[in-house]
């Protein structure tokens, strides 16, 4: 094949012979397939070049309802391992992952190697929270577990997995210790959150914030909140004194502004990236740059 390539080379043909050849090159790599682009970024860091990583969810999609193309749900079908969330979040693509699961493709559930946190609203108590990754420690549990997973591929380089994720575990180290450092500023009576759905519980679970409520019910953005949802939140808004709440790029913010406006009282609405990495270039195109926007913005809402 080698000799074909450079053969190919010296003739007009060179694209097309390069790119078969660079084709059966990468088709030769253990492939990885992750559905959301948050976990996809977190295995990118700890693959390297070691495979080949597919994340089917695009920037700035909703995990909740994207949808994949016939090409991608092939790949899910062919890969070496498959990386979800799980816990419910990608709710469109459940079928999908029904599928690959009863064909034996290997499999990573993220939640399954997580402390898991219930809902802390009544709309959605009881369920499983698949937002962990607003806690940086429970990522690094995530790696681990993916570590693990990726040196059973056969054709792996184990080494290079090992120290990907070595450096990693670091980077979220770091993460962790400047979010301590942020949000040590903030009174403990002005640690508190209000959002366009429950996305935080997991944030304020490790660094000891109240979830005052959300503007849209239960844990999924597929939901709407209802005349006497507002008013509860309101009233709820009113009491603690909150003077920030925060809307999620994922959605537009008009719902939470409608709150802000009914409360009659003056807050401020500040977006957060919560559900999904952005383009480069728009503020959170890695897990990392996302959590250190989300930790700067609330910090400054939320400190005198």
């Amino acid at each position: 094949m080698l000799r074909t390539c450079a053969l190919l080379s010296a003739t007009v043909v060179l694209g097309v012979g390069v790119a078969g050849c660079t084709g059966s090159a990468e088709a030769d790599r253990p492939q990885i397939v992750v559905t959301t682009n948050i976990l996809g970024d977190v295995v990118e860091n700890v693959v390297g070049d070691a495979a080949e990583v597919t994340t089917l969810m695009k920037p700035n999609a909703d995990p909740h309802s994207f949808e994949i193309s016939a090409q991608e749900a092939a790949r899910m079908d062919a890969a070496d391992l498959l990386v979800t969330n799980g816990l419910g979040l990608e709710e469109g693509l459940q079928q999908h992952i029904d599928r690959t699961s009863s064909a034996g493709v290997p499999t990573l559930i993220a939640g399954d190697v997580i402390e898991v946190l219930p809902y802390t609203s009544e709309d959605a108590a009881g369920a499983d929270d698949p937002h962990f990754w607003t806690d940086p420690s429970r990522m690094v549990d995530v790696v681990d577990a993916l570590e693990d997973a990726l040196a059973d591929i056969d054709g792996i380089d184990v080494e290079q997995i090992r120290d990907n994720s070595a450096a990693y575990r670091g980077d979220l180290a770091e993460l962790d210790e400047e979010m301590s450092a942020s949000f040590a500023a903030i009174p403990a009576d002005r640690r508190a959150l209000v959002t366009n759905h429950h996305v935080f519980g997991y944030l304020a679970d490790r660094f000891d914030f109240r979830l005052v409520g959300a503007v849209i019910p239960g844990g999924t953005t597929l939901a709407a909140p209802s005349a006497a949802d507002l008013r509860d939140l309101t009233d709820a808004i009113d009491e603690a004194g909150v003077p920030t709440i925060f809307a999620e790029s994922s959605q537009p913010d008009r719902l939470i502004q409608v709150l802000a406006s009914e409360a009659g009282i003056e807050v401020d609405v500040v977006e957060l990236f919560t559900e999904s990495l952005t383009e480069p270039g728009e503020g959170a195109d890695t897990y990392l740059t996302m959590m250190r926007a989300n930790t700067e913005r609330i910090a400054d809402g939320l400190t005198p």
